[in-house]
């Protein structure tokens, strides 16, 4: 079974960074996909970012590239979003989302599997 653990969200003043972790279990296949989306209070999904585990591949929605970097630890499975010079707009619920192959990170808001959530607040 599929466990995906979110932490490191947290209010900071506009411009700051933040790191967010997203600890992994029962993911067994050779390659998989990973990601990150997030979701405002009235909003629809959006997705941050997505990676192929295994073939080494990112992917950024335009909105997103340059200030979100993703990145993964093998030997600790676990899943990181970088978060520089953020904004009031970058507030939502951001969740880690993860789907066996075959896979394609542009499509992390609707991978099958999902956290619960961790928390950004951006004040200005």
């Amino acid at each position: 079974q599929v466990h995906l653990v979110e932490t490191g969200g947290a209010s900071v003043q506009a411009g700051g960074s933040l790191r967010l972790s997203c600890a992994a279990s029962g993911l067994s296949h050779n390659y998989y996909c990973m990601g990150w989306f997030r979701q405002a209070p009235g909003k629809e999904r959006e997705g941050v970012a997505g990676t192929i585990i295994g073939a080494d591949r990112t992917y950024y929605p335009d909105s997103m590239k340059g200030r979100f970097t993703i990145s993964h630890d093998r030997v600790k499975n676990t899943l990181y979003l970088q978060m520089n010079s953020l904004k009031p707009e970058d507030t939502a619920m951001y969740y880690c989302a993860a789907q066996g192959p075959p896979c394609f990170g542009e499509y992390v808001t609707e991978f099958t599997y999902r956290g619960q959530g961790t928390q950004v607040t951006v004040s200005s």
